[in-house]
């Protein structure tokens, strides 16, 4: 699982490192961000994720836009260890399985919004977006009414795997800047 953690790192740091200083007041997908918050919100996820898996308390909300690549490395390191997997998270009592789902969800889909927003390509591989398409139909309807998740958007049933899991969150798939 952890491979999947570390291609989805190294796809959404790429689209990091490719925007420019005047695309940061755009839009994206996630309409509550511009990109300079989007990359300050993912920046904060990531920090959050990676004590999520050592289990250690949250540390104090800090969205550093500036800090988002070594936070997202620090991340994927955490969860190459097997006892991040183990038992139920502390801090949100579900099993580590479905934390650490949540985390590679952020990067998978806040890559993909970043991208959009920025006129990059997003490639997820197959494995990536066949996992995202699971997690994200188990965990739509909790999620929505979390209101971590929008409204979804209907989608082809034959659409690709990372299509059906971005209209399960709210995303359109053909959404553009």
């Amino acid at each position: 699982m952890n491979e999947m953690l570390s291609r989805a790192a190294d796809r959404t740091v790429n689209v990091v490192r490719g925007i420019r200083d005047d695309q940061l007041a755009l839009p994206t997908p996630c309409s509550e961000y511009d990109v300079r918050a989007l990359l300050g919100h993912l920046s904060w996820v990531a920090l959050m994720f990676e004590a999520l898996a050592r289990k250690e308390p949250l540390p104090p909300e800090d969205s550093e836009p500036d800090a988002l690549e070594g936070r997202v490395r620090g991340m994927v390191e955490a969860w190459s260890h097997q006892e991040a997997f183990e038992g139920e998270s502390p801090m949100m009592g579900l099993p580590m399985t479905v934390v650490f789902q949540m985390g590679l969800g952020d990067l998978v889909f806040h890559g993909w919004d970043l991208a959009r927003a920025t006129g990059q390509d997003y490639e997820v591989d197959s494995e990536t977006a066949e996992a995202m398409a699971v997690y994200v139909e188990q965990m739509a309807p909790m999620a929505r009414q979390n209101g971590v998740f929008g409204e979804e958007v209907a989608v082809p049933a034959d659409a690709p795997p990372l299509d059906r899991a971005l209209g399960l969150t709210g995303r359109d798939p053909a959404w553009k800047a």
